[in-house]
């Protein structure tokens, strides 16, 4: 992976990518389904940022089913990995970021239920 700060710090700085980003940091790997409803935008919206997220490396993605999951690449540079650890740990507490965590809790039929919300 080649990430240049400035596409890490460029890709941080829109909301979206950002929160898709620390719900991962949290949680370790999640449906698209289940970022749409915890976030609370359109489906494709959520999908764009993580294709973006994608191109720079930052997260990976697997098929299973009709899902599509991602998660933060584990073999990430040590100092991408301590931006993401130390921003989760600042402001995972903290709004927009609770609140997404909160709402995703609280989905119901999440991805090993017959059907996503």
């Amino acid at each position: 992976m080649d990430t240049k700060p400035h596409q890490l710090f460029a890709a941080l700085g829109n909301e979206t990518r950002l929160r898709c980003l620390m719900l991962l940091a949290a949680q370790g790997e999640l449906c698209v389904c289940e970022l749409t409803h915890a976030i609370g935008t359109a489906q494709p919206h959520i999908s764009r940022h993580l294709a973006q997220l994608r191109e720079l490396g930052l997260v990976l993605d697997r098929r299973e089913g009709l899902w599509i999951y991602y998660r933060i690449r584990p073999d990430l540079p040590s100092w991408v990995s301590s931006i993401l650890r130390e921003t989760q740990n600042g402001f995972g507490e903290a709004h927009p970021f609770a609140e997404d965590a909160h709402r995703l809790a609280m989905m119901p039929n999440r991805p090993s239920a017959p059907r996503c919300a």
